[in-house]
C-alpha cells in the first residue's frame, strides 16, 4: 500500500473517483446501454434484436419522426438568434455604472430561477385565446389575437415567444462577466481615432466578445434540440402535431408507447445531429471568433 500511494496520480485519481464512478454508472452506462438497445425491439417484456431497422423505420416510415425533426429545427433557428440578441442587450444595459445596478441585474435573473413547468404553467395562461393578458392586450389596440394554443400556424410562434423568458438568465451572465473582462485600453485607443459609441461597439465590443458569443451560441443550439417540459405541459404536442418536439418525440416513444429501442435510436439519431452542428460551428469560428492576440 505505501509503494501504491507513492504513484504518481494516486491521489488525483482517488479524490475524483466519486465523479468517476457517478459518471461511470450515471452518464456511460446509460449511453452504452442505449445504444445496446438502438439495435434492438424492446418493450420492457421482451427484446430481440433488429440490427439498424430502428433506424430505418424512423427515416423511412415515420412521418412524425420528420415533423418533430423540423419543429425543433424552427425552434432552434429563431429562438438562438432572439435568444443570443436579447442577453447580449440586456447585458449591455445591466453593464453600466449607475446606482442599484446590483437590484437590477438580480430582477433580470429572478426569472430564469422560475422551475420550467410553473413557467409553463404561467405561459399557458398568458396565452389562453378568451382570457390571456396577451390577447387581452392585443384587444385595447383593436388587434384581434390568435388562438395561440389552439392554431398549429401560431402554436410554433408562441413556444418561441416563451423562449424570450429566459434571455436574463445564465446567456446573460455569461454576456455580462464578458464585458466586465473587457480591457478600458481598447475603448480608450479607439475615441482616441474619433470613434462614437456604435462604431466601438462594432469594431471593439463584439470581437472582444466573440469567444463567449460563440460559447452562447453553441449552447443555446443544444439547448434548443432539447426544449421538453414547456410542449409537454401546455400542448401536449398538439395541436395537430405542431409543438410536438424531438425531445417530447422520443418520451413519448420511450415511456407511452414503451418502444425503447425506436426511442434509443432517437436518442443516438440527435447525439449525431448535435455533433455534427458543433464541428460545423467549431470549424466557422475561425471565420469570425477573435482571441486575445490575434489567434483564431
Amino acid at each position: 500500500m505505501p509503494k501504491l500511494t507513492h504513484r504518481p496520480g494516486f491521489w488525483g485519481f482517488l479524490f475524483i473517483s466519486p465523479w468517476l464512478i457517478g459518471f461511470l454508472c450515471f452518464t456511460a452506462g446509460p449511453m452504452i446501454t442505449s445504444l445496446y438497445l438502438s439495435f434492438h425491439k424492446y418493450d420492457l417484456a421482451s427484446i430481440q434484436f433488429v440490427g439498424l431497422e430502428n433506424y430505418r423505420r424512423l427515416f423511412q416510415e415515420d412521418p412524425l419522426f420528420w415533423k418533430a425533426l423540423k419543429n425543433t429545427l424552427f425552434y432552434a433557428v429563431v429562438t438562438v438568434p432572439l435568444g443570443i440578441t436579447g442577453s447580449l442587450i440586456i447585458a449591455l444595459l445591466l453593464n453600466q455604472n449607475v446606482k442599484g445596478i446590483k437590484l437590477f441585474r438580480t430582477c433580470f435573473y429572478l426569472p430564469s430561477l422560475v422551475p420550467s413547468v410553473a413557467a409553463a404553467l404561467v405561459w399557458q395562461w398568458v396565452f389562453n385565446s378568451d382570457n390571456g393578458i396577451l390577447n387581452t392586450t392585443l384587444s385595447l389596440f383593436g388587434i384581434p389575437g390568435p388562438q395561440w394554443l389552439q392554431d398549429e400556424r401560431a402554436t410554433p410562434w408562441a413556444f418561441a415567444m416563451m423562449s424570450l423568458w429566459g434571455v436574463g438568465g445564465a446567456r446573460m451572465v455569461i454576456f455580462l462577466a464578458g464585458l466586465q473582462g473587457l480591457p478600458d485600453s481598447y475603448y480608450e485607443a479607439a475615441r482616441l481615432d474619433g470613434a462614437g459609441s456604435w462604431r466601438c461597439f462594432r469594431q471593439v465590443t463584439l470581437p472582444m466578445l466573440s469567444p463567449v458569443m460563440f460559447f452562447n451560441v453553441v449552447l443555446g443550439i443544444i439547448g434548443s434540440f432539447q426544449v421538453f417540459t414547456s410542449a409537454f405541459v401546455m400542448t401536449g404536442g398538439g395541436p395537430n402535431h405542431a409543438s410536438l418536439f424531438y425531445a417530447l418525440y422520443l418520451f413519448q416513444n420511450a415511456f407511452e408507447y414503451l418502444k425503447l429501442g425506436k426511442a434509443s435510436a432517437m436518442a443516438w439519431i440527435l447525439f449525431t445531429i448535435l455533433l455534427a452542428l458543433t464541428y460545423i460551428q467549431f470549424r466557422a469560428s475561425k471565420r469570425w471568433v477573435y482571441y486575445e492576440g490575434g489567434d483564431k
